[in-house]
């Protein structure tokens, strides 16, 4: 058989931490006591002539973006493929072990990273690249409520942390199934819809959250490997009973059920299979940064924070900003980038194309690049080759709330407002070039 032929292989492994570890999502000294249910790591490998292509779905928060950077070579060293060629991305379950690092929610957790993470990525990666074999592809596309915007609106104008229900959410819950294109057998089931994984609340059980639920049923169910991975869930949270996008674990299971009714539903509506056409294209995204703010609003907004050490997360985060423009000042501000510029590799598979973002992007950029996008399904990744905080559409800018300051205070030179503008003009460059 001819080389030239779309093939696809997958792997799933345990990645569940050792009871007793740090979860991270919400504060740095959350100590897990028990598992609902183990975390996993699943690697999807596709071939096609001499293109070679891995994505890899972890249930993890986040993943720091030079970790995300060993990650990709050790899974590319792995499979024999290029690092470039490999994506990673995160889940965003707030129930797992810390490899992010992100300034205020503590340090990464390199004991797990060393001793459960990385082999499994390797492993995963190698196994998956091995079982590649001739693969077709059906998609199956639901309308789920599953999650809802997040920035809940208050009387008196603040934004803060609940249900919004006139605000923008991204509605599409995406399955990709592949199989066998001789046996007919399941190789993956993919979902892709975007919300955060907080169900559980800052809870103490280690658990994939709400998804964790849906995928387990619809493996179950078709007796397919099954993987989720998350979409633009910036400004998404979980649709729960309560009122709330936190809850507990109890919600994590009411949640779950009906997504996994939204999976099974979208596994009804496949269509016809048809041969894939792997497409890897390795490029580069550019945004503006600001420059810093006047000295005197630095030295003035330092002295809220009086004993820096007690604090952490946004607050945490605001008060690095600030110091860290505080020292470009004494350093007598010497030049610096004045743009961000991140990798991005687009995997497309025919109609099936996965546009990452090491951000957690709001919902409407994704149904904004969606429609100018040349290609049927355009799914677009958070969190995913690494962790550069929120991306707001600039709509939002205005309305402030936490997911803004953490766009604002994520670093002395924060990224334009128009930053979203600029990711689906870049984006848009490569999704023409297919």
């Amino acid at each position: 058989m001819s080389d030239n032929v779309f093939k696809a292989g997958a792997a799933k492994k345990d990645i569940t931490p050792k009871i007793g570890t740090l979860l991270y999502g919400y504060v740095p000294d959350s100590v897990s006591t028990s598992v609902h249910d183990g975390l996993e790591l699943t690697a999807v490998a596709f071939s096609e002539g001499n293109e070679h292509a891995i994505i890899i779905s972890a249930s993890v928060g986040d993943i720091q973006t030079e970790l995300a950077k060993e990650l990709k070579k050790a899974a590319g060293d792995a499979a024999g493929i290029d690092a470039e060629k490999v994506i990673v991305a995160a889940t965003h379950t707030h129930s797992a072990p810390n490899v992010s690092g992100m300034e205020g929610w503590g340090d990464v957790d390199r004991e797990y990273v060393d001793t459960i993470f990385l082999p499994a990525i390797k492993d995963a990666a190698r196994e998956a690249y091995n079982a590649v074999k001739p693969a077709e592809i059906s998609v199956g596309v639901v309308r789920s409520e599953v999650g809802i915007n997040r920035r809940r609106q208050y009387e008196n104008g603040d934004i803060g942390l609940g249900q919004n229900p006139w605000g923008c959410f991204d509605p599409n819950m995406t399955l990709i199934s592949i199989r066998g294109k001789e046996d007919k057998k399941g190789i993956v089931n993919i979902i892709h819809y975007g919300c955060h994984g907080t169900a559980a609340g800052n809870n103490r059980e280690i658990t994939r959250d709400w998804a964790g639920v849906m995928t387990d049923r619809l493996q179950e169910e078709t007796g397919t490997l099954t993987t989720f991975i998350n979409g633009s869930q910036g400004d998404v949270g979980p649709r729960l009973t309560n009122g709330q996008t936190v809850g507990d674990i109890h919600h994590v299971e009411e949640l779950g059920g009906v997504a996994a009714t939204d999976a099974l539903r979208a596994y009804k509506a496949l269509g016809v299979y048809k041969d894939g056409a792997l497409d890897v294209i390795c490029g580069t995204v550019n945004i503006p940064r600001k420059p810093l703010p006047s000295l005197e609003v630095v030295k003035a907004n330092l002295l809220r924070f009086p004993e820096p050490e007690k604090i952490v997360n946004i607050s945490r985060l605001e008060y690095a900003h600030y110091k860290a423009a505080l020292d470009e000042y004494e350093a007598g501000c010497p030049e610096y980038e004045k743009t961000f510029t991140f990798k991005q590799t687009v995997i497309s598979l025919g109609d099936v194309v996965f546009v990452p973002f090491p951000f957690e992007i709001f919902s409407e950029t994704s149904l904004r690049l969606r429609e100018y996008s040349p290609k049927k399904y355009t799914l677009t990744l958070s969190n995913t080759d690494g962790y550069e905080a929120y991306l707001p559409s600039e709509d939002q800018l205005v309305r402030g709330g936490y997911e803004v300051g953490c766009f604002r205070f994520n670093s002395a030179h924060p990224l334009a407002d128009n930053a979203d503008q600029v990711i689906i003009n870049e984006s848009l460059k490569t999704l023409k070039t297919l």
